[in-house]
């Protein structure tokens, strides 16, 4: 409940545990940087793995801010530059497939369903333990977002579809899916690995529309989210084709700034098993 300015002072005490004395996956983070940027030097990704680590510390106080933040706060801060393109978008009829990285701040863009007419909805994995699920769900929907666990997310689009209820689904497919439920492996960032398809797959079978969220880091607690159509038309597309194009989005993006992407992650860790 304390002000940002404070939040931000312990972010930055934060960022000296995690990074200097911790070294919260730092190997991981290193690891996937040399991978994605040979081209760098040593001190070139030394720099960049710092300013990752610091804004990943203000992204956790963030996340754990949003508990309590006020709407109009959120709002102040994280700004969508083009609504206007979901007023257009919703005379079609046609719910919407929202797909995005885990970049900047993700967490926010739940603020979203305030402004929108499509009825809200986010995937998401059970936390362990059930006081922090119980306020990860409680924060996530404050803005009007039905928050529904992965497992159950078709058969809710399925229910909206059979009824006319147009609705959005918001899926960050960037991530490292298991290997048992992989379909597609391609190129990310440079390396070959397995490829999250779930989104393209929903799309093409409920004739969906397939936006794209791209969000910028202004300054410290400041953001701006623009979103761009990658097709009304996803059932015309060849298998997999989409799933390029969002990761070519990505990848743009990522390499724009890669300071903000989530680089704990071990998205890489599977790229050794691709079959030939």
């Amino acid at each position: 409940m304390l002000p940002f300015r404070i939040l931000y002072g312990i972010s930055d005490g934060v960022y000296l545990l995690v990074y200097y004395v911790i070294g919260y996956r730092k190997k991981v983070v290193l690891s996937n940087l040399k991978l994605t940027f040979p081209e760098k030097s040593d001190e070139e990704i030394t720099g960049i793995s710092k300013k990752f680590y610091h804004h990943f510390a203000d992204v956790f106080i963030e996340m754990i801010k949003f508990f309590t933040v006020s709407k109009q706060e959120v709002y102040k801060r994280y700004k969508f530059t083009n609504l206007e393109f979901f007023e257009e978008l919703y005379k079609d009829g046609k719910s919407v497939m929202l797909t995005g990285p885990h970049y900047a701040n993700w967490e926010w863009i739940m603020s979203l369903d305030a402004f929108v007419k499509y009825k809200g909805y986010a995937a998401f994995t059970k936390v362990a333990n059930p006081y922090f699920n119980e306020k990860i769900i409680k924060s996530r929907a404050k803005f009007g977002t039905h928050l529904i666990q992965t497992s159950k997310i078709i058969a809710e689009i399925k229910h909206n579809h059979k009824n006319h209820i147009q609705a959005m689904y918001g899926l960050l497919s960037d991530q490292s899916p298991q290997l048992s439920k992989t379909f597609y492996w391609s190129e990310f960032l440079g390396v070959k690995v397995p490829i999250h398809t779930g989104a393209e797959m929903l799309a093409k079978r409920f004739n969906m529309n397939i936006v794209y969220i791209e969000t910028k880091k202004i300054k410290r607690g400041y953001y701006e989210t623009s979103f761009s159509l990658i097709t009304n038309e996803a059932q015309k597309f060849p298998d997999y084709e989409l799933t390029d194009i969002f990761l070519e989005k990505v990848e743009k993006q990522i390499r724009t700034q890669p300071e903000y992407y989530f680089w704990t992650h071990k998205r890489f860790k599977h790229r050794d098993k691709a079959p030939k």
